[in-house]
């Protein structure tokens, strides 16, 4: 018997229950792992250094990071929000550096500090945590008269346990989720996010490693137009707005980078509608539209006359990448500026502005599996976190339907969740 139970093993899972116990002693709070391990996404995040939060201090700002979650995170960021992790971990001994980019990582680049922090304040605080305790149901007990304040039943593969309040924090579980729709929620079904783009083309076949900023935009294909168009209405996505800029990653199976994730993020329900079948757009230029390339192009076309347009990077663009691209327009090795024909120059602009590119497929972005979808938004008091269907019943992290972008903002939602939910439980008593 437990006054709370947390089903979930991870970062929200574990940062509720020592925030409760924490401001309440006399609370006995197990967390139930179906694993043998704890915290197994914390130790695979961001390359095993661990992507604790982003230096984006803002409430306003760090929610647009957010493509579902945004209007209601952003009440629970005023209470909650990145400066209060760095907080927390920094009067536990863990110092975080900030990198150029916004991510924030322990000093130690090590996610086994965060993971030896959490289990060591479990240990500290006298919180159970039980490994390998996979919850085959949960059931809702209503005027239970042997126990009338222990209203949850949660049974496992080993035991079955009474708890007064019940925390689900286990992620993008389907068996879970089958049980959370099974007691009346509505669940928004999963699709994956943060996803890198397959592209089999030759303009980048053999440039694998080439980084460079550019914008990127999801368009239609011919054979999808009208599959396309009925996705965009579906979920509400003006055309022009499923595009993002930011750095773009050539592999040597297609795109992925910063730019590419934060497209796979926005996206993420309407490419799945899609089967991953779709082109883009890319702007290798991101400040410049295709007038102004070709403009530069006229220009260095007076001021290099004599060398070769191979061999002349006019653009501040990978050497390798403005070679692929001008080799793409079918513009020779030896052919000099002066030999330009206006067609040239304009095929050249059309390639560095807005090459099209058609996607065939995704991967997995490194070993950070994210998903759109989850227990749905409307079903959720976001001052607490409590259900609107059960009383005690709350949740935290990535069960419900909120994603976010790389950089950090996925944990960030379940520090400022796991933290509101002990609040709310705290303060019911």
């Amino acid at each position: 018997m437990y006054d709370v139970l947390i089903v979930g093993g991870g970062a929200a899972g574990f940062y509720a229950a020592i925030h409760m116990v924490e401001a309440n002693p006399q609370l006995k709070v197990a967390i139930l792992e179906r694993g043998k391990e704890v915290l197994t996404k914390v130790k695979v995040s961001g390359g095993g250094r661990c992507n604790v939060t982003h230096a984006e201090f803002v409430p306003s700002e760090l929610s647009k990071n957010y493509p579902r979650g945004e209007k209601e995170l952003l009440g629970p960021f005023h209470s909650y929000c990145s400066g209060d992790t760095v907080a927390f971990f920094e009067s536990r001994g863990i110092a975080l550096n900030i990198e150029e980019d916004g991510r924030m990582f322990p000093a130690t680049n090590s996610s086994q500090t965060i993971i030896d922090c959490f289990v060591s304040e479990t240990e500290r605080l006298g919180i159970k945590v039980l490994k390998n305790s996979s919850v085959v149901k949960i059931l809702r007990r209503e005027n239970n008269e042997e126990h009338p304040d222990y209203s949850w039943n949660v049974t496992s593969l080993h035991a079955t346990y009474l708890a007064k309040k019940l925390v689900v924090a286990t992620g993008s579980n389907p068996k879970i989720w089958d049980m959370l729709q099974n007691l009346g929620h509505t669940i928004i079904p999963p699709v994956p996010s943060l996803f890198t783009f397959n592209i089999k083309d030759e303009r980048i076949s053999g440039i694998p490693g080439v980084s460079t900023n550019a914008r990127i935009q999801v368009i239609p294909s011919k054979v999808n137009t009208g599959k396309f168009k009925e996705a965009l209405k579906k979920y509400g996505i003006h055309q022009s707005a499923l595009e993002s800029e930011g750095p773009l990653l050539i592999t040597h199976w297609g795109m992925s980078g910063p730019g590419i994730l934060r497209l796979s993020a926005w996206g993420a329900q309407l490419l799945n509608d899609l089967n991953y079948k779709f082109r883009i757009r890319v702007n290798w230029l991101p400040e410049y539209y295709e007038e102004a390339v070709l403009s530069q192009l006229q220009e260095i076309k007076e001021i290099e006359a004599k060398k070769t347009v191979l061999r002349t990077k006019s653009f501040d663009l990978p050497k390798r990448l403005w070679i692929s691209l001008v080799k793409a327009v079918g513009i020779a090795d030896t052919v000099k500026w002066a030999d330009m024909t206006k067609i040239q120059l304009q095929n050249l602009a059309q390639q560095l502005s807005s090459s099209e590119f058609l996607v065939d497929g995704k991967s997995t972005f490194k070993e950070e599996f994210v998903t759109a979808g989850g227990v749905d938004l409307k079903e959720i008091n976001f001052k607490t976190y409590e259900s609107k269907i059960h009383n005690d019943l709350y949740f935290a992290g990535e069960v419900i339907n909120i994603d976010a972008i790389t950089g950090g903002f996925n944990f960030q939602n379940a520090w400022t969740g796991g933290f509101l939910v002990a609040q709310a439980i705290v303060a019911k008593g």
